[in-house]
């Protein structure tokens, strides 16, 4: 028997238009891996959950929803899942499908660099310390804007302190809005079945929520994005 939530959720579907017909969004989850070689990779600690949850809410309100997505969790129903691995593939993904969205939510953990010559066989620890020469990633958020300046753009941003921190992103990136949480907090990490995020516009305008569940997280930002569209 399916899960009672996804038989609601399916149900919501189909017995309702939903606020967001017709719309296309796009949403990112997890974190990358980078490869250093074949056994060990950079990454991160992102579970990938908050931008499931997002994905999710978005189907269920009518979007057609494509979510790009690292981490292996269950797909939200309705929703077209493309797996990716690393930075370059997540880029990819993202821009050759960013000229059809009319929102793009970009919620995962990229990493920021990769290893520039990853070994193709596993390194030895006989052969002493490796010298991992590291180059930038694709700037993720930084394409989307450039090839879709229409489209609606949401940044995340994990920090590890205040979120005026994140202030330089969001006026920098070419976002419409910067969702920002601390890691370092309680119920607000990677991994947490809750998240305490603050909205960021570019002129630097700070909106704090609650912590709350990642799910009414993902309500109330789509409640925020489709009042900005109406």
């Amino acid at each position: 028997m399916s899960d009672p939530d996804e038989i609601v959720d399916s149900l919501d579907r189909v017995l309702s238009v939903g606020p967001m017909k017709d719309w296309n969004v796009l949403v990112t989850a997890g974190g990358t891996r980078e490869p250093i070689d074949p056994v060990r990779y950079i990454g991160n600690r992102s579970s990938g959950k908050m931008g499931h949850e997002l994905a999710a809410e978005a189907a269920r309100r009518g979007a057609r929803v494509v979510l790009v997505t690292s981490a292996d969790r269950q797909t939200p129903p309705g929703v077209e899942v493309v797996s990716v691995e690393t930075a370059e593939e997540m880029a990819q993904a993202v821009w050759s499908r960013a000229k059809e969205m009319d929102v793009v939510v970009m919620a995962a953990a990229v990493a920021d660099f990769r290893p520039k010559a990853p070994q193709e066989t596993k390194y030895r620890r006989e052969a002493g310390m490796p010298d991992v020469v590291l180059e930038p990633t694709p700037d993720v958020l930084a394409g989307v804007a450039e090839r879709n300046p229409e489209a609606l753009l949401i940044g995340f941003a994990a920090e590890t302190g205040p979120p005026e921190g994140a202030i330089g992103k969001a006026r920098g990136k070419g976002v419409d809005l910067l969702v920002a949480n601390d890691v370092t907090a309680p119920g607000s990490g990677f991994g947490t079945e809750t998240n305490q995020v603050t909205l960021i516009t570019p002129d630097g305008g700070l909106e704090p929520w609650p912590v709350m569940p990642k799910r009414e997280v993902a309500r109330l930002l789509w409640d925020h994005i489709t009042h900005r569209s109406a």
